[in-house]
């Protein structure tokens, strides 16, 4: 009877639900010991690999070779004679290759640090690693190497939670002259396979372990190059196929740096400027993916390392809009591949209805025997609308009628999904409520199940209308009915459109503003109608899509760059003074980089250009601290607190919505929009920064050069 009186909440959202005991939750646990904070990982496409500093893979840790969704090797160990190596230096080379430089233990009869040792890994069409030994005793020296491997062949949701025991359904066939290790698993219609291919062979296979009896003389150089080849489907095209030579040159001739050179180019006063753009630019590469569709090949971008390598509705469009200065690749890729699995029916397990563009795609064990419902997931409420921006978006920067044309039925499913399934309960709002035993329960960007919250920290009832989500759905109505005018040429919906996002725009003013702490847009409505009242950065998505009005504008900047949201690095997703914040909450006061860009051109949309440029400052001098490269997030400590922002402990690094940031700043700082088939500019570039000059810039089929001062710029056909 308890049972039957709970009510969904983001926390539990199917009460009345029994989730099966061996399938894993969203639950994600943290980054465990084994691996360490000097972890290195590399990636391409839909596959990584995470080993601690000394190249190897621990079995039990949450490391491993992943492709496709599922591990293929849980257990990478190189020792010598019996002992683990000591470390001296490792990190990545590119985002796809990494070096470890290790050295011998002290053993018996040999000093440590006797066998020098280089491990060179990188990923092309499957994981290849070299292995470099010499010999700095004084006398020969006879050791054996072992390199212990393993899989459990675990579904990436497992790795993330708790793994099954496959072990009995694994099986060997290695070969006895050293040269090959390969597994097999079987499950149903699933099967996978891992091969370990060894040059020179191992003298000997113990078990699972290739193991060399090697005997140097002073100075002696060994060799051994291994292979872990990978699979890919009919759809996915792989990487192009590298040597060792070419793995560490950057220079070689593969589609995805061919893109990194046809970037636009930029130059400026900051070399910090310049640094985080080259770096966002070299990681959106790495996480970029080509894939066939009926007519073309397109490219998409994977989310983010290392949980994230798969396309997700919501963050694939926020890149590609982010990203639409450097071209419109990545738009017509996210356009196009959503377009193609777009929904067509009402399904409760998958939480699809038609008209509806996916949340996140999945490829492994669980979701391909039905266990997951990730083949696709449709759990999210604004995908559908941020679709539509980006196609408005895109044609904005393109002019390209046809294509906007050829996408018209999905353009029209979307829209016909906002009023009739997005509307869950005709309050004239777009809402979220999982139908799923699987499904999410906050289905907006603030997704982890304590990511939306009264002030209190109090837990809503579903369904849930978040302020952001009607902030979208007002802007792609209104880009709706421009395309509506024009490509599309049917007038009427543009003036019902029009008309319908006024009448939006005047009840949702009503509806979630909040005259307390000085005013501010409540975080969103719950089932009940009440205004969810945290105080949070999501305001700042609501003056990039429009709907506030002028007179409240300067309310809601005044609020984001207030101390209680504004931490020094950027602005935070919680205001400090909620009983709700944590500076280490996933979504309940951290810094995001992404959600900062969207606040950041919302600001400069409204006029604030000061409170923008104090925002792009800030994020550059934190991405200072690691690396030049914005992490998915930053804890949300004022900046008094340190010298350089506190990391967040999870954070994916590299992160596409993270990544694109940069592209989308220099566009708010540049002021850059199309309009009527030209490019516009109007700069405002903080002294600090300086000159910044693009070349390269694609629009309109054309190629444009930009540059802007502090008291100067021009934009003109490049020659």
């Amino acid at each position: 009877m308890a049972n039957e009186a709970r009510r969904p909440t983001p926390a539990d959202p199917m009460p009345q639900a029994t989730r099966p005991g061996d399938i894993p939750s969203e639950t994600v646990r943290n980054l465990p010991p084994e691996l360490g904070p000097d972890a290195v990982g590399v990636l391409d496409r839909r596959t990584f690999v995470f080993s601690n500093a000394a190249g190897d893979v621990p079995a039990g840790s949450i490391g491993g070779l992943v492709h496709n969704d599922t591990r293929l090797l849980n257990r990478w160990v190189l020792t010598i004679c019996g002992s683990p190596l000591l470390v001296l230096s490792s990190g990545t080379v590119e985002d796809y290759s990494a070096a470890f430089f290790v050295a011998s233990p002290e053993l018996p009869g040999l000093q440590a640090n006797a066998i020098g040792v280089r491990r060179q890994r990188f990923i092309s069409n499957g994981m290849h690693e070299r292995l470099e030994l010499q010999s700095y005793a004084g006398e020969p020296v006879s050791i054996q190497l072992r390199l212990a491997v393993g899989t459990d062949f675990a579904d990436l949701f497992e790795i993330k939670e708790t793994v099954r025991d496959r072990s009995h359904q694994i099986t060997r066939s290695h070969a006895r002259d050293g040269s090959r290790l390969e597994f097999t698993y079987r499950n149903g219609t699933f099967e996978v396979r891992t091969r370990v291919l060894a040059d020179p062979p191992a003298d000997q296979v113990d078990g699972d372990v290739l193991v060399w009896e090697l005997h140097l003389a002073p100075n002696q150089e060994w060799r051994c190059d291994l292979q872990v080849p990978l699979h890919y489907d009919e759809v996915q095209i792989g990487p192009a196929e590298r040597g060792f030579g070419e793995a560490f040159d950057v220079e070689q001739d593969d589609p995805l740096v061919r893109w990194e050179h046809a970037k636009p180019v930029l130059q400026s006063d900051s070399d910090l400027l310049r640094d985080v753009y080259h770096k966002s630019a070299l990681d959106l590469t790495a996480l970029r993916t080509e894939i066939r569709l009926e007519n073309e090949t397109v490219v998409l971008l994977s989310a983010g390392l290392p949980w994230f390598l798969t396309i997700f509705g919501r963050d694939t469009l926020i890149t590609a809009y982010q990203t639409m200065g450097g071209g419109p690749d990545l738009a017509r890729g996210a356009l196009l591949a959503l377009a193609g699995h777009q929904g067509t029916e009402c399904d409760d397990f998958t939480d699809e209805e038609p008209g509806k563009i996916l949340h996140e795609y999945r490829s492994g064990e669980l979701t391909k025997l039905g266990l997951k419902p990730h083949k696709p997931y449709y759990g999210t409420a604004d995908a559908t609308q941020l679709w539509l921006i980006l196609l408005s978006e895109y044609w904005r920067w393109t002019g390209d009628d046809q294509f906007v044309q050829g996408l018209r039925d999905n353009a029209y499913a979307a829209l016909r999904w906002i009023d009739e399934y997005g509307d869950r309960n005709n309050d004239g709002y777009v809402e979220y409520a999982t139908r799923s035993p699987q499904g999410l329960g906050n289905q907006c960007w603030r997704d982890s199940w304590d990511g939306v919250l009264f002030s209190t920290g109090a837990m809503p009832v579903l369904p849930i209308s978040t302020c952001e989500i009607q902030g979208y759905t007002y802007d792609a109505k209104l880009r709706f009915a421009e395309l509506a005018d024009g490509p599309l040429d049917d007038p009427s919906l543009a003036r019902r459109l029009r008309s319908e996002a006024a009448d939006l725009r005047d009840r949702f003013n009503r509806d979630f503003w909040i005259d307390d702490r000085g005013g501010y847009y409540a975080l969103g409505l719950d089932g009940d109608n009440r205004q969810i009242d945290m105080m949070t950065s999501n305001q700042g998505h609501l003056l990039w899509s429009g709907i506030v009005p002028t007179e409240r504008a300067a309310i809601v900047a005044g609020q984001l760059m207030s101390d209680r949201l504004f931490s020094g690095w950027g602005v935070r997703t919680t205001a400090t003074d909620d009983p709700a914040y944590n500076p280490i909450g996933y979504h309940r006061g951290t810094v995001w980089p992404h959600d900062n860009s969207i606040i950041a051109c919302g600001l400069a949309r409204y006029g604030f250009r000061q409170e923008a440029n104090r925002i792009v400052t800030a994020m550059l001098d934190a991405a200072q601290f690691s690396g030049c490269r914005l992490p998915e997030a930053f804890s949300g400590y004022d900046r008094s607190f340190g010298r350089a922002p506190v990391p967040y402990p999870t954070a994916c690094n590299p992160q596409a919505w993270a990544s694109g940031a940069p592209l989308l700043f220099l566009r708010t700082l540049l002021g850059t929009e199309p309009r009527n088939h030209q490019l516009t500019l109007d700069p405002e570039i903080p002294p600090e920064i300086g000159r910044i000059r693009m070349t390269n810039v694609s629009a309109f089929g054309s190629r444009w050069d930009i540059e802007a001062t502090t008291t100067q710029s021009y934009i003109r056909l490049a020659p």
